[in-house]
């Protein structure tokens, strides 16, 4: 029997606000949210379906219970015996993460308690992230043997060598100022102001033109590993393709107007 044979409730839970607002819940809190083979399946079908899905413009990700996520399930792991199994679970957990960074609709993590492991490598996968106060983050696989290899691409590509370095090899949780202090999260706030502080980045971003946040998005991710020069050329020709869109024409006009814009998403 699967771990989430034994749960009694949807391991995900999905629930839409009518302003494009889509809120996806890890929903296992007994075992603060790990991260099972089946709660990726379920978080990376939502993820594909968000991504075509015209209504869909922000995603906020979330933990119920004490925590947002302990990172993979420890007791799922221990169990499988094959090598081939273990490497299905990383490649699985890998195009999950891949799929945050490569939606088109911007993701934000929402963060109380502690992100662990798989569970920090989410948080910096996602675009951005507010954490309450009491937030802690950490990547403790040096501490049972286990290096946190994968946790490791994301957290590299987030923070500063030596701060990540820090937290990989120390095995240390992070608390929440010196995270954001570090730049793996944009904001943290009093727990009680959680809610708050998530629903203005998101708010804020929902009310611009999806097709722009896609092509800007897309185009951020995609120069970060070219050379000044290449990176530079290849923003120039989005920057060509962005004006000649509806949106931009648009968005241009009612800046000149003094007026709000009325966004087509295309």
């Amino acid at each position: 029997m699967t771990v989430e044979a034994m749960e009694s409730e949807p391991i995900l839970l999905r629930r839409d606000r009518g302003n494009g607002i889509v809120h996806l819940t890890l929903n296992r809190p007994k075992s603060f949210n790990s991260l099972s083979s089946g709660l990726m399946a379920a978080l990376q079908d939502e993820m594909d379906g968000i991504a075509e899905d015209p209504e869909a413009r922000v995603v906020i990700i979330e933990g119920a219970g004490p925590g947002f996520c302990a990172g993979h399930d420890l007791k799922e792991v221990t169990s499988f015996e094959t090598v081939e199994a273990r490497r299905a679970l990383m490649a699985q957990c890998c195009k999950l993460m891949l799929s945050v960074v490569h939606c088109p609709k911007p993701v934000i993590a929402k963060v109380h308690g502690v992100a662990a492991a798989a569970g920090c490598q989410l948080v910096a996968s996602c675009d951005l992230a507010v954490a309450a106060d009491e937030a802690r983050f950490i990547t403790p696989g040096v501490n049972i043997g286990l290096f946190c290899s994968t946790p490791m691409v994301a957290l590299g590509r987030n923070v500063a060598r030596k701060h990540a370095m820090e937290m990989l090899l120390t095995g240390e949780a992070m608390d929440a100022p010196t995270a954001h202090r570090f730049g793996l999260i944009n904001r943290h706030v009093p727990a009680g102001e959680l809610d708050d502080g998530v629903m203005r980045f998101a708010e804020l971003i929902a009310s611009k033109s999806s097709y722009t946040l896609r092509v800007g998005k897309e185009a951020f991710y995609r120069q970060m590993d070219m050379e000044l020069e290449e990176a530079y050329k290849m923003a120039s020709e989005v920057m060509v393709e962005n004006m000649l869109a509806a949106d931009a024409h648009e968005g241009m006009t009612a800046f000149v107007e003094k007026r709000k814009p009325v966004w087509r998403d295309q």
